[in-house]
């Protein structure tokens, strides 16, 4: 059980080649445990925009809404695992949607990581000392690109190249959905209303 949730996911950030190997043909990567990172990356998140130090935290209070952060981290996860997998089956990618889920989802730890303690250390930031927390942050984004990337290359058994080229196409894919999306959603919500204006004519005329 330690080395499901502890071990086997700070191998895997350090050693990424050899942890998605693991993850993908040695059965040592959890369903279970990915999504785990991601609720954890919910909860920093919110805790982040609750009670980071004033002076790395521009968000006001009076806007904040949790319901937003949880919508905001998980539709996007979803929607790349759905683009990238609906890619790469068209691309001979060998992986599965499952483990699609877990490269992405083993990949957040580091921002899990190094956001829940800097989020408490900003407090006692002075100005000067702000640098280090940009820094770190951007740090943490860069790890889970790598991870990322290599997680992807790893459990579709791509060249760097070729994995390039999903991602690009998997971000164009995302892109297409939410315009879909959006689409869809403008012309049902103008459908409804032009429903209800004609409803309303017939009643006011009966």
């Amino acid at each position: 059980m330690k080395q499901d949730f502890l071990k086997f996911p700070l191998h895997l950030i350090v050693r990424p080649f050899d942890g998605f190997w693991d993850m993908k043909y040695e059965g040592k990567g959890k369903l279970k445990v990915a999504l785990l990172i991601l609720l954890a990356l919910i909860l920093t998140t919110i805790l982040q925009k609750q009670f980071a130090g004033f002076l790395v935290n521009m968000v006001d209070p009076r806007s904040l809404n949790s319901l937003d952060d949880l919508e905001f981290t998980i539709l996007p996860f979803l929607l790349f695992c759905i683009a990238n997998w609906s890619i790469t089956t068209l691309m001979e990618g060998e992986g599965k949607f499952k483990e699609i889920v877990m490269a992405t989802g083993y990949a957040l730890l580091p921002i899990v990581l190094i956001n829940l303690p800097m989020t408490f250390v900003s407090r006692f930031m002075t100005q000067e000392e702000t640098a280090f927390y940009y820094l770190l942050n951007s740090i943490s984004s860069l790890w889970f690109i790598v991870l990322l990337f290599v997680g992807i290359m790893t459990v579709h058994q791509y060249t760097p190249a070729k994995t390039v080229l999903t991602m690009a196409l998997t971000v164009v894919a995302m892109g297409f959905v939410v315009f879909i999306a959006t689409l869809a959603f403008s012309l049902g919500s103008q459908l409804y209303w032009f429903i209800y204006d004609v409803y309303r004519e017939i009643i006011f005329r009966t």
